[in-house]
């Protein structure tokens, strides 16, 4: 698939940006952190066989939050390969379909990107994705026992279980949602608060928890990688919303 690459030692990119998966690969086995949309299944063996891995590598899909775009083809590996898929304990039940979008809008919109995003998503799948049969949950401050040991930071506001996974062995901060470096709704680059979220200025207090932490690579559900600290991230994000409550936003 177009614009996959590796971004580091054992850190793999599915999607060009617009939605990313990560393959991270720990001594010959393979954590997936989150599954993007049901077209992404097919490309997996060709991406697996640029790390030297395969299927059979593959032990554990985790999920940064519940939404859509980001559990596509979950149940289809937890099914056909018996992966277990791990969320955490608050986003559950939206993982499985049990549990409503909390999502209370778009946010800002431009209609070209859009209807852009839109129509990339009916092609690859986006309004076909199947629930998730069975999850496995984690709660905040876990460290979690698949390849890369990531440690689990609970960043609640895009959904009640956003959680951010530190990879430390790989300096990679894989965010999820929590943060973007694209908007799908309208276009903007750079650090922000992601479209879709339940609760935009509960999303900002939780970035506290980020401050202090290294990471190399800060690694969003949507967009390019970041690679200019966390603390920078945050200190735009802040800049951003502040600018946006003084014009009234």
């Amino acid at each position: 698939m177009r614009g996959s690459v590796e971004l580091a030692p054992g850190i793999r990119r599915i999607g060009s940006g617009l939605v990313n998966v990560y393959l991270v690969e720990e001594s010959g086995s393979i954590t997936i952190v989150d599954a993007g949309v049901p077209a992404y299944f097919g490309q997996l063996p060709v991406q697996l066989a640029a790390m030297g891995r395969s299927l059979g590598d593959i032990r554990a899909v985790v999920l940064t939050h519940g939404h859509s775009d980001h559990i596509g083809f979950a149940e289809r590996i937890r099914s056909e390969r018996r992966v277990r898929v791990r969320v955490h304990e608050l986003d559950a039940a939206l993982a499985s379909g049990e549990a409503p979008n909390p999502s209370k809008g778009l946010g800002p919109v431009r209609p070209l990107p859009t209807l852009q995003f839109l129509l990339w998503g009916v092609r690859h799948g986006l309004l076909k994705i199947p629930p998730i049969r069975e999850v496995t949950t984690f709660g905040d401050g876990a460290t979690l026992d698949v390849p890369g040991a990531p440690l689990v930071i609970h960043l609640p506001g895009h959904t009640p279980g956003s959680a951010a996974l530190h990879f430390a062995g790989h300096d990679a901060l894989m965010i999820g949602d929590a943060i973007a470096t694209h908007s799908v709704t309208t276009g903007s680059q750079g650090p922000q608060i992601a479209p879709f979220t339940a609760d935009a200025r509960q999303a900002l207090a939780p970035l506290d928890r980020l401050e202090g932490l290294e990471a190399g690579l800060v690694l969003p559900g949507h967009g390019q990688a970041w690679t200019g600290g966390v603390a920078e991230a945050i200190r735009r994000i802040r800049a951003g919303a502040a600018a946006v409550a003084l014009a009234g936003g």
